[in-house]
């Protein structure tokens, strides 16, 4: 009869909600995948990707319904798990491209902070995406943010998923590594934990994969559940969650035989929506029938896998509805640990330890969104109860819907429901007014915007020898072994027009050189831009005496506004770039010698029809350039 009374009461233990198993702090791991739909797991209902070990890990623990990234875009939404606000007041407003000014700084308060001082040891394995200056002593890193050990990149992994080449570890480049992203990291989680001095510490580990984003690439075995698929594109995707499912399966693995089960916290969630339409190439993501995607205030943008495990508080196989959104992990970690709010700025997110007991979380801020790349009609967004309010940037144009009742977000309501319209339009108005105030205003100065670039004046008329270009400003082209030698005393670029403009995705190819013996001035750059002026025209290349490479639109002195990253390289090298255009999301994903150069287009642009080189002062050789469409 003892032993029988035992064994209830460990079941007991295990499962029932509130039950303390220890006064000890638990530890604490949030995996956050990167891309990731609402729709794209077995366990929300996905009808042919197969993820084992999280519908277990479903099963397991709660599964959430209506669970919001902070934004729909990748660095904000990061910024606000770590600081528990919301990305216009801690500063992190936008996706980060590489060697911008945009950080997230040392003045916010991160929750790796926090539980360090509570004695803690914290890790952070994965993408990092919170620094334009990654690794540099310019900006803050990991380790300046409350991390003891870190292995990361600065946004995607390079080239792509598989063997990538651009980890660094604690400030040191590792080099090539083998395998998948996200088994990488789950291997170096699992590494750190059976190295720390003292096991009995507790522990805060984050494991931020870069899968299933873009350059989405998957092993073989991966695909394989999915061979009958003829669309490479589809088995690519759906073998990239199996692939990043097998490594929150080892992770799991790992604390189960380390003995850390039944004492740790896991959160398992997404940093926005999914990428792309949803119907070409490599990013089939789900929505699970929600409207919009990846950028979008609509919820398809927003609305995230939402899975949380811990043995003892969270019954297994339970299941919410409640709004939660990623600001919350900060809030409700600190009331786990009995940690104080900080009382010198908001906090937006909430404890959400009520729903665990299937109770009412009590905010004191309403849910909220403001993404400057959604449609402008819809930038700024806000959910209180079953009633959503989006509106333009603006807030000039608004919409309303009850999620509850109409959850794709298909039937506008102002019209239908006038006082509620106008009293969220109300507290809209003076929630974004409040959050505009507090942040650091970067937003304000950014230059990949609709701000127009530096005026340069007017070219002079160039000479082409060779025929092959439309329009020649202050440039002279000859022939050269390589293709095209192009030779200028002050700016200058060869342009073709296209006979068929790039109105969606495409990736330009070509080769530079330096053919300057004499003089730091020495640079390349491809130009290309929807008219034919200089000023107007975005240039994506290699400062040669500046040791950078940048992105900038008009003329030289705009030199590097968009992006600027510093390489190491000789003069008289020869650079291999590849340009991947995307109109739909307004990007310019660069890849030189492999470092990654990536620019916001202006969203006025419609198509790009002007494509060709371009040089300031210098005499540079060009291949010709080759052109595929997606």
């Amino acid at each position: 009869m003892r032993i029988l009374l035992v064994l209830i009461s460990l079941f007991f233990s295990i499962w029932t909600p509130g039950t303390l198993l220890s006064e000890e702090p638990p530890n604490v791991v949030v995996f956050l995948t990167d891309d990731q739909g609402w729709g794209d797991l077995g366990c929300y209902g996905h009808p042919r990707i197969q993820s084992p070990h999280l519908d277990q890990f479903a099963a397991e623990g709660l599964r959430l319904t209506q669970c919001y990234a902070g934004c729909s875009v990748c660095s904000p939404s990061r910024s606000a798990i770590l600081t528990g606000r919301t990305p216009y007041r801690n500063g992190v407003w936008r996706w980060i491209p590489p060697g911008s000014q945009y950080h997230l700084r040392t003045s916010e308060i991160t929750i790796a902070e926090l539980l360090k001082e509570r004695g803690y040891d914290t890790c952070h394995v994965g993408k990092w995406h919170l620094n334009g200056k990654f690794n540099s002593d310019e900006q803050p890193q990991p380790d300046d943010h409350g991390y003891d050990h870190w292995l990361a990149t600065q946004n995607n992994a390079a080239p792509n998923h598989m063997n990538p080449e651009n980890f660094v570890r604690n400030g040191k480049a590792i080099g090539k590594a083998t395998g998948p992203s996200s088994m990488i990291c789950a291997e170096e989680a699992i590494d750190w934990l059976e190295s720390r001095e003292n096991s009995s510490r507790p522990f805060f580990l984050t494991v931020w994969t870069h899968e299933p984003h873009l350059p989405i690439e998957s092993a073989e075995k991966y695909m394989q559940p999915y061979a009958d698929i003829s669309d490479e594109g589809v088995r690519q995707h759906h073998g990239n969650i199996t692939q990043l499912d097998d490594a929150f399966g080892t992770l799991m693995s790992g604390l189960d035989r380390l003995g850390y089960r039944n004492d740790t916290l896991v959160i398992y969630t997404s940093d926005n929506g999914p990428e792309g339409k949803g119907t070409s190439g490599r990013t089939r993501g789900s929505t699970g029938g929600l409207r919009g995607r990846k950028r979008a205030s609509h919820e398809g943008g927003i609305r995230v896998p939402g899975i949380i495990r811990w043995p003892g508080h969270v019954a297994p196989g339970s299941q919410s509805d409640t709004p939660v959104i990623g600001s919350d992990i900060f809030s409700t970690i600190c009331e786990i640990v009995k940690i104080p709010l900080p009382q010198d700025r908001t906090i937006d997110g909430a404890s959400i330890m009520p729903v665990f007991e299937n109770k009412p979380v009590v905010r004191e801020q309403p849910l909220y969104w403001r993404n400057h790349l959604a449609p402008e009609e819809s930038r700024v967004a806000m959910r209180v109860g079953d009633w959503k309010i989006l509106a333009s940037e603006n807030l000039t144009q608004f919409e309303l819907y009850n999620i509850r009742e109409d959850w794709q977000e298909t039937d506008d309501l102002q019209a239908k429901h006038p006082v509620k319209f106008e009293s969220l339009k109300k507290q809209l108005i003076q929630m974004d007014a409040a959050v505009l105030a507090e942040g650091p205003d970067w937003w304000k100065e950014d230059k990949s915007r609709s701000r127009k670039p530096t005026k340069t004046a007017k070219l002079p008329s160039g000479k082409d020898d060779t025929g092959r270009f439309q329009l020649v400003k202050g440039v002279n082209v000859t022939a050269c072994d390589l293709g095209y030698r192009l030779k200028a005393n002050g700016e200058g670029l060869a342009l073709q027009k296209l006979d068929s403009p790039i109105v969606g995705r495409a990736v330009l190819s070509t080769t530079y050189r330096s053919h300057q013996k004499q003089g730091k001035t020495r640079n390349a750059a491809i130009v290309f831009g929807s008219d034919s002026s200089n000023q107007e025209t975005l240039k994506i290349g290699t400062a040669i005496g500046m040791n950078q490479h940048v992105a900038f639109r008009g003329g030289w002195k705009n030199v590097g506004e968009l992006a600027k990253v510093d390489a190491k390289f000789e003069s008289l090298d020869t650079f291999q770039v590849q340009i991947e255009f995307d109109l739909d999301r307004h990007l310019a994903i660069a890849k030189i010698n492999g470092k990654t150069v990536e620019a916001v287009l202006p969203t006025a642009w419609k198509e790009i029809s002007w494509v060709g080189f371009y040089v300031k002062a210098t005499e540079t050789d060009f291949a010709d350039f080759k052109i595929e469409l997606k």
